[in-house]
């Protein structure tokens, strides 16, 4: 019986650095949320570690669920889970309105627990949307991931921080530009298992080219403690509030919807489409990890698409590589030393390797759009719409400024917005009317949702 790409088992050395590559993909995404919220809570320097390393440990137990599964839970696809960005807003918006700034995090807790159980119950009713999601439209989603991620790149690119007097400097640029040049170098002139951890020794490489110009500090592995357990609340019993909760239930549609894209996405790039069952499995893995994540002082965990374009980019299918990669997570927020080294690369390397990645996806997208069959019928009519609207919050920003918070949630993710757009459309340009024409005989045939009209 062969085995599928996405259920094969890799040496052990090959498991654990292609792993690890997948870690340092993701992990400035994942250390960001906590960073911000505790940094707007005022903690300490102890309590945003621990903070941070609780959002570390929480998203590598998410993966577990992803990739490995339990019962009905888990795609089983080569899926990493963390903490999603999308709550970052309005869990600031917590914080700003709570008085005693000590309650701010069990009230953010409360309210990810109960998104995240009322996620897991809708999770099969949402999944039944696949049938609308065909070629045109996650094609269109897909590249938008890339088109969105890659602003992520070039603000890692130019630095950590936006005040500092190099940022953007020839230095940063310079390193991010180098990390590329040697991503590139190694795809093109190696082979086998040195051309498919690229991504990884660009990032090392990258990070001791920093040293001499003082761009790496390795403070936080001096300062680290070497264990360190995420108590269950840590920071107090969770609150429920019900301003703080409908926030969070937005941002959970926000992210189930983001999910969805990203698992059609994942499905097309290893060559296992994802059917209903498969997001059906993956939502609940989703929202049971967001729901259980609060009980080790987490925040709520979604797919991570910048590790979709890794996959891409190496063609390592395997799901145990993306687990072993979890567990790697784990260990991390375990030993806060463990995982300050990942955090001794600096900002810029990994802007210089996130064009690599973030670009991948955008590729893909226009792969999967190919085979929509653009040349006929309105599909292309779809794609150039639904892109102008999910471009909106890259390239303009403020566009939606005068909107109330809620609703910003949910227009500033031009994934989001422009998936919408992508189904709406695809809705009315191929299904709606099309029983009609089929009874008239119009067109003899009702086409496929998204596919050419002959």
């Amino acid at each position: 019986m062969i085995t599928h790409p996405v259920d094969e088992k890799l040496p052990a050395l090959k498991m654990a650095t292609t792993g690890l590559q997948h870690v340092a993909a993701m992990y400035a995404g994942v250390v960001a949320p906590p960073l911000i919220v505790g940094a707007a809570i005022g903690l300490s320097g102890t309590e945003l570690t621990f903070l941070t390393g609780a959002c570390l440990f929480t998203a590598g137990l998410a993966t577990f669920l992803q990739t490995l599964g339990i019962w009905k839970i888990g795609a089983r696809l080569p899926f990493v889970n963390g903490v999603t960005f999308a709550g970052v807003a309005p869990m600031t918006a917590v914080v700003a309105s709570t008085k005693d700034k000590s309650d701010a995090l069990p009230i953010i807790f409360g309210a990810v627990i109960v998104a995240g159980l009322l996620g897991f119950l809708a999770a099969p009713y949402f999944s039944r949307a696949v049938r609308f999601f065909p070629p045109v439209v996650t094609g269109t989603v897909i590249t938008l991931i890339g088109l969105s991620l890659l602003p992520v790149a070039f603000g890692w690119a130019q630095g950590p921080d936006p005040a500092a007097h190099d940022y953007g400097s020839m230095t940063n640029l310079g390193l991010a530009a180098a990390t590329l040049v040697v991503v590139l170098l190694i795809r093109r002139f190696t082979d086998g298992f040195v051309k498919q951890i690229a991504v990884l020794l660009g990032l090392v490489i990258g990070a001791l080219v920093a040293i001499p110009f003082g761009a790496a500090d390795f403070g936080p592995v001096t300062d680290a403690d070497m264990i360190g357990f995420p108590t269950p609340f840590h920071f107090g019993a969770p609150q429920f509030q019900l301003a703080a909760i409908m926030s969070m239930i937005v941002v959970m549609v926000v992210s189930m919807t983001e999910s969805t894209a990203d698992m059609l996405a994942l499905g097309e790039i290893v060559e296992r489409p994802a059917d209903e069952a498969t997001i059906t499995a993956g939502l609940r893995a989703d929202t049971l990890g967001s729901a259980l994540s609060p009980l080790f002082n987490g925040f709520m965990c979604s797919a991570f698409a910048q590790n979709i374009g890794l996959v891409a980019m190496t063609r390592i299918r395997s799901r145990y590589v993306v687990a072993t990669g979890g567990g790697f997570l784990v260990l991390m927020g375990l030993c806060p030393m463990a995982a300050s080294l990942i955090a001794v690369v600096p900002r810029p390397v990994l802007g210089g390797a996130g064009v690599v990645l973030f670009g991948s996806v955008a590729a893909s997208g226009i792969q999967t759009l190919v085979r929509a069959g653009l040349e006929k019928g309105d599909n292309v009519l779809i794609v150039a719409v639904s892109l102008a609207v999910g471009i909106i919050p890259i390239a303009a920003p403020d566009f939606y400024h005068a909107f109330p918070q809620t609703a910003k949630i949910v227009l500033d993710s031009g994934i989001s917005t422009g998936c919408v757009a992508a189904v709406a459309l695809n809705l009315v340009f191929n299904h709606l009317g099309r029983a009609r024409e089929q009874v008239t005989g119009t067109t003899g045939a009702v086409p496929l949702a998204g596919q050419p009209i002959a």
